[in-house]
């Protein structure tokens, strides 16, 4: 069961860590060269998610939080981009997203 609460938090992690950039994506998004009010808040969001990231490095082995986090960061890179940005995906991007996340779970599967 404790394997299960550190893979949430990992995800959970992915998930802040993605959160973060899409709002310095969004102070680059306005007339002005940069929003600052956006840009401290992702900022603020990268750092605060280091006090996570000290506990999962504590009790997960580095190369399987590598694994999962890369997945969970793919996964709602692509979520918010879609969702939240309405980014356009072709077929293309699709397939090298799905090739992209089988490679990451053969590389967990072998870590």
């Amino acid at each position: 069961m404790l394997v299960n609460w550190w893979l949430l938090l990992i995800v959970a992690l992915a998930l802040v860590g993605v959160i973060g950039d899409a709002f310095i994506k969004t102070s680059a998004t306005g007339q002005e060269y940069i929003i600052w009010r956006w840009f401290i808040l992702g900022a603020l969001i990268y750092a605060l998610s280091a006090a996570g990231w000290f506990f999962a490095f504590k009790h997960v082995k580095f190369t399987s939080l590598g694994v999962f986090y890369a997945l969970g960061t793919v996964l709602f890179f692509v979520l918010i981009g879609v969702f939240y940005f309405k980014d356009q995906l072709n077929a293309y991007e699709f397939a090298g997203i799905a090739a992209a996340a089988v490679a990451i779970v053969l590389l967990g599967r072998f870590a």
